[in-house]
């Protein structure tokens, strides 16, 4: 079983990343997707290049725009899409197939044993999020629904290749190097389909620091767990994105929380839980310092 120093950290990004449905709503209501993705990523990944003070160079300067665009550009583009297309919780629920695709990936391109386990853990943690946030009555939108898988075939190979590229550098310098090339693909996307940014009051620029911030924070401890972590460990911790969201909305919000949920709580715990117990204890990568 991997280590409680790994998993605590990395557990923290996903449940931040929970946060950010409360922020969006109530801080940035309205504004281009795209934009608000692309302001997101790149100047955190910039202010992290001032810190590190490194640039890729040889195949790590393809291989940051592959990962960048696996994890942040095209991930956030079809998420948007999804978003836009599908009801929340079908949104949700198809793209919670991600740590699935991690598992069978994983198997494929890591030659990572797939163990009965770890494909249960996988589907518990879809079952509990659709008892989280599916409502009845929701009509599907295949473009929706193809965006949401797109989506999670897209992080999901990022997880993978992350691990099978094994980069030579920090978490940090890593997490720049990404952040930095997502939000340089991003910002074409952005100007080309969103409509102009409205002027920011308090309210917004503060929405977007605390994403600034806080996606900075949350991908250093992410990419710092795929490299001590087995892609199928790292990918169920996850589903506390949705479980945070849901219990944020319920603690601040004020929102209701039925019995389904509930349920679905437990058992995104307990397919967390299992996720870990199934995956052995990974030969961390070693990261230098800078």
């Amino acid at each position: 079983m991997p280590k409680a120093s790994d998993i605590l950290p990395t557990a923290l990004a996903p449940a931040i990343w929970g946060s950010t449905y409360i922020v969006a709503t109530e801080l940035l209501p309205g504004a281009p997707p795209l934009s608000v993705a692309a302001i997101r990523a790149l100047p955190a990944g910039l202010i992290l290049l001032l810190m590190v003070r490194r640039l890729p160079q040889g195949e790590w300067l393809w291989r940051s725009l592959v990962l960048g665009a696996l994890n942040f550009t095209i991930f956030w583009a079809l998420l948007f899409v999804a978003a836009y297309r599908l009801p929340g919780g079908i949104a949700a629920t198809v793209g919670a197939v991600q740590p699935l695709i991690v598992v069978l990936a994983a198997g494929a391109v890591l030659g990572t044993r797939v163990t009965g386990r770890a494909l249960l853990a996988a589907v518990m943690g879809m079952a509990g999020v659709a008892l989280l946030v599916l409502q009845g009555g929701a009509t599907p939108d295949m473009v929706g629904i193809a965006a949401a898988l797109g989506g999670a075939f897209s992080m999901a190979f990022g997880t993978v290749l992350t691990r099978k590229w094994r980069p030579p550098v920090s978490a940090l310098v890593l997490t720049a190097w990404q952040l930095t090339a997502g939000g340089l693909l991003l910002l074409p996307l952005a100007l080309l389909l969103d409509p102009p940014m409205p002027v920011p009051d308090g309210g917004s620029a503060a929405g977007m620091g605390y994403l600034v911030l806080f996606t900075a924070l949350t991908y250093i401890l992410w990419f710092r767990g795929v490299a001590r972590l087995e892609p199928a460990a790292v990918s169920s911790l996850g589903f506390l994105s949705p479980l945070t969201a849901i219990l944020l909305g319920w603690v601040i919000l004020g929102q209701s929380l039925s019995l389904s949920q509930a349920i679905g709580a437990v058992v995104v715990i307990v397919s967390i839980w299992l996720g870990q117990q199934g995956a052995p204890a990974a030969k961390a990568v070693t990261l230098p310092a800078r």
